[in-house]
C-alpha cells in the first residue's frame, strides 16, 4: 500500500485536485452535490465527514463512502432566524433526498450559535457565512467544505488549507472542542482510521 501521508507536503493545488477526485468518487455526494446547487440554498456547502474522510479514504485505499454516517449540508440565511423558516427548508430537502440511501442533514448555518452551547457544551457566536462556519470547527483538518459552482465544478472552501487534512493529525482547536465530545469522537474514528494520528483534548 502506497504511504497515506505521501500528500502531506504536496502544493495546495495539487491536495486539491486530489480531494476533488476523492469526493467526486462517492457518487452520493455527487448527487447531495447537484440536487443542492438545485434547490439554490443560498451560500451553501456539504462540510465535515462526507469531505475529509473521503479524503482519508482515497490516501488509505478504502471504498469512498467508508465509514460516512452523513451528509452535512449547511446554508447561510440571516434574513430569518427562526426555527420555523429553517424547518421549511429541511422539509423541503427531506423530499429532495427522499430517494437518498443516506442522512442529508441540513442546517442554517445562520442559526448555529442559537442552539450549538445547549446541544456541545461550547458557545458559538454569530456566524457570518457558510466559510465562517467551517472556519469554526473544532479541528483545522475537519475545516472544509465543497459545492458546485455556477458551471457545475466543484468549489473547495478550506479557510486553513488542506496540509493538516493530507498529513493525517486531526488536532483540536482547544477553545472549540468540547473535551468529551471530542475525545469520543476521535475512539470512533480511529477505530476506522488507525493510520490517522488523533490528539485528544485534556478533561478537567
Amino acid at each position: 500500500m502506497m504511504d497515506p501521508r505521501r500528500l502531506a507536503d504536496a502544493p495546495s493545488a495539487r491536495q486539491t485536485a486530489f480531494l476533488v477526485e476523492a469526493v467526486a468518487a462517492n457518487t452520493v455526494v455527487m448527487t447531495v452535490l447537484e440536487r443542492a446547487a438545485a434547490m439554490a440554498l443560498p451560500d451553501h456547502g456539504l462540510m465535515a465527514g462526507a469531505v475529509y474522510q473521503a479524503v482519508w479514504n482515497a490516501l488509505t485505499g478504502r471504498d469512498p463512502a467508508y465509514g460516512v454516517n452523513d451528509y452535512d449540508l449547511g446554508y447561510f440565511d440571516a434574513t430569518d432566524l427562526g426555527e420555523a423558516a429553517e424547518d421549511i427548508v429541511i422539509r423541503a430537502g427531506a423530499a429532495v433526498f427522499a430517494d437518498v440511501d443516506a442522512i442529508v442533514e441540513i442546517r442554517n448555518q445562520a442559526r448555529v450559535h442559537l442552539w450549538f452551547g445547549a446541544k456541545h457544551g461550547v458557545t458559538r457566536a454569530p456566524l457570518t457565512s457558510t466559510s465562517d462556519a467551517v472556519a469554526n470547527f473544532a479541528s483545522h483538518t475537519h475545516a472544509v467544505a465543497v459545492r458546485l459552482d455556477a458551471a457545475g465544478a466543484m468549489e473547495v472552501l478550506a479557510p486553513f488549507g488542506l496540509a493538516e487534512l493530507f498529513s493525517l493529525q486531526v488536532r483540536p482547536v482547544t477553545a472549540l472542542a468540547d473535551p468529551s465530545g471530542w475525545n469520543a469522537k476521535c475512539l470512533r474514528q480511529q477505530a476506522l482510521w488507525p493510520e490517522v494520528c488523533f490528539e485528544s483534548v485534556a478533561i478537567a
